[in-house]
């Protein structure tokens, strides 16, 4: 089975209040739509994805630079953006089931995903929902019934169809369509309802975004990095990957950059992966002269695979020359690029020892690192 994910983000978010977008909102240095698109990379049964964006948000979507996405754009209602994708699908080759999910739920987990294709092999449709447990009311202009909330329930999203299907109620029953496409579905039969999730909660305010921040800090961990390097004749200087002009430059198995082995200590120590000696052993003839860069892409490569993503890299660098200022702007830069994050996720800070000891002599320079990271589960 071929499955296509269809990510909503066209709405107003007139009840979230904000100038920016409610899909635009960031969470651990990740867009909240990102942070869907995140999760379904790791499905290679999700061949193609489509987010169905608001035109007038379209320089938000294009600031956060997505790839291999086809972007397609919304309707004046969730059933006409969700009809807009579904038309453009239909036409395509090798696409049989379709996951319809909304950007304003982000904190879906990978588990509850892949219960969802599992199940959809023997389904014709498959939906999350949680039981209801609070007491029901309905309202009447003089009076209040109570409901009995044995057979109640409140659905989530993804939910996954059978696209043909799917597509053919939005074409010829949209009048039918309440709130979601499982709203459209004439009878039970095939369709399996599973067990949906507390936290896969829908963004609609404020507080559910303070409420989010406060989960995904609570999935945060911190990480320390240090690395101190003698500064001799004959060797290059690089700091955070960026050559420096020195007459001085790092002795080291590889080429010496204490910013990038900091960083990547950093990181490693957040996510409780060891350290880069135990990764990058200066016993092994493969590693001489290698640049860090290198090494750091394969730490990033390796964490993201296993859901983890830095919220943001603290650096102090330790040295009487050079004087950091100057390459403040530029080593963030290039960190951004290789850490895959925003510039704005880097602080830069260059410090001195006032001239004492091997640093303070020009002997050697130092480096430190706060990051720390979050698991997107």
């Amino acid at each position: 089975m071929s499955f296509c994910l269809i990510l909503l983000a066209a709405g107003n978010s007139n009840r979230f209040k904000s100038q920016l977008p409610k899909p635009y909102h960031k969470v651990g240095g990740k867009t909240l739509l990102e942070i869907s698109l995140n999760k379904a990379s790791f499905f290679s049964e999700i061949k193609k994805i489509i987010v169905v964006y608001n035109r007038k948000h379209l320089k938000n979507i294009k600031k956060i630079k997505l790839k291999n996405i086809k972007l397609i754009r919304g309707g004046k209602t969730r059933q006409d953006s969700t009809f807009n994708a579904l038309k453009y699908l239909i036409k395509q080759k090798g696409i049989s089931k379709v996951l319809i999910h909304d950007s304003a739920r982000p904190n879906f987990s990978k588990k509850l995903l892949k219960s969802i294709l599992k199940k959809m092999k023997n389904s014709r449709a498959v939906v999350p929902i949680l039981k209801i447990n609070d007491a029901i009311k309905q309202k009447h202009e003089k009076y209040v019934i109570s409901k009995k909330r044995n057979n109640l329930f409140v659905t989530q999203t993804p939910q996954c169809f059978n696209l043909k299907e799917i597509f053919s109620l939005h074409k010829s029953d949209k009048y039918r369509y309440l709130d979601d496409d499982f709203s459209l579905l004439k009878d039970f039969n095939k369709v399996k309802l599973i067990e949906g999730e507390s936290n896969n909660f829908k963004i609609t305010n404020k507080n559910d975004f303070i409420n989010l921040k406060k989960i995904f800090k609570s999935q945060m961990s911190l990480g320390i990095g240090f690395d101190v390097h003698r500064l001799v004749l004959n060797r290059k200087l690089y700091l955070g990957g960026l050559k420096i002009k020195s007459k001085l430059g790092t002795l080291g198995h590889s080429d010496g950059d204490p910013v990038l082995h900091s960083i990547t200590d950093a990181i490693l120590g957040a996510c409780n992966m060891g350290d880069i000696g135990n990764k990058f052993s200066d016993k092994n003839k493969k590693f001489k002269n290698i640049r860090s860069t290198i090494l750091l892409k394969q730490v990033i490569k390796e964490v993201k695979s296993l859901g983890y993503y830095i919220n943001n890299i603290d650096v102090n660098i330790i040295t009487q020359t050079p004087k950091i200022k100057k390459f403040k702007k530029k080593i963030a830069f290039n960190i951004s690029k290789i850490c895959e994050i925003s510039k704005n996720q880097i602080n830069i800070k260059g410090k001195t020892t006032e001239k004492l000891g091997v640093i303070g002599k020009e002997q050697a320079i130092a480096c430190e690192v706060i990051t720390s990271v979050i698991k997107y589960d």
